[in-house]
C-alpha cells in the first residue's frame, strides 16, 4: 500500500509528521516544483518524500489536504480515480450551502474524485494538535472517519491505528459524517474536540 498528501500545509505537514513517527513511507506534493518544499520534507524525516502531483497521486491512499476550493484543480491531476482511497481532510468553511447544492461538502469532493472511494477524516482536528503524538496519558488521540463505504472506512481505520490514532467512525457522509464537516459560516459539532481514547 503506498500513500500520499497533497497539500504541504500546516495540515499536511502535521499529517507528514504522523506518517514520519511510524517510519512509514509517504509521498507529499502541491502544485508547485518538489523542489521548493523539499528541505521542509527532509526537516520531518527520510520517509517523506516530495514527489511532482502527477506522481503523487499514483499512491493508493490519498489525503487530500487543500483548501477546500483546490479540490477539483487536484482532482484533474487524473483522468479517473478508480482504485484509490481519497481521504477528505479539506473544510469547507465560509462555502455557501447553495455552492455545495445542499450536500455535504465530502459529497461534492467526492463527486470531483469519481471512481474514487473517499472517508472523510483527520480534518476535525487544528494543526498543532495534530502535529503532537498521538499517544496522550496512556490513551491514543481520536480521528473521526465517516464514508459512504463500510470497506473504505475500516483500511482507513486501519490506518489510522498504525499511526498511533483511536479511529472512531461516525457512520455515512450525510450522517455522523455532518458532525465532522461546515456548514456555511459554522463547524460542525465535533470539529476541533481534541478527544482521547482509553483502552
Amino acid at each position: 500500500m503506498t500513500y500520499a498528501i497533497i497539500g504541504f500545509g500546516t495540515i499536511g505537514k502535521a499529517l507528514a509528521k504522523a506518517f514520519a513517527r511510524k517510519g512509514i513511507e509517504v509521498s507529499v506534493a502541491t502544485t508547485r516544483d518538489p523542489e521548493s518544499y523539499a528541505s521542509a520534507a527532509a526537516a520531518i524525516g527520510p520517509t517523506v518524500i516530495p514527489k511532482k502531483l502527477a506522481d503523487a497521486v499514483k499512491a493508493d491512499i490519498i489525503f487530500l489536504a487543500v483548501r477546500f476550493e483546490q479540490h477539483r484543480d487536484v482532482a484533474k491531476a487524473l483522468p479517473g480515480w478508480q482504485g484509490k482511497t481519497i481521504v477528505d481532510v479539506t473544510n469547507a468553511y465560509g462555502v455557501p450551502d447553495e455552492d455545495l447544492g445542499g450536500q455535504p461538502s465530502a459529497k461534492v469532493v467526492a463527486e470531483a474524485f469519481s471512481g474514487a472511494r473517499l472517508v472523510k477524516g483527520f480534518n476535525h482536528l487544528v494543526a498543532a494538535v495534530m502535529d503532537q503524538d498521538p499517544a496522550v496519558h496512556g490513551g491514543r488521540r481520536a480521528v473521526f472517519l465517516a464514508s459512504d463505504d463500510d470497506a473504505a472506512a475500516k483500511d482507513i481505520g486501519t490506518l489510522a491505528e498504525n499511526l498511533g490514532f483511536a479511529p472512531i467512525k461516525l457512520g455515512g457522509l450525510s450522517e455522523g459524517g455532518l458532525l465532522v464537516q461546515a456548514h456555511g459560516n459554522s463547524w460542525g459539532h465535533l470539529i476541533f474536540k481534541d478527544l482521547v481514547k482509553f483502552d
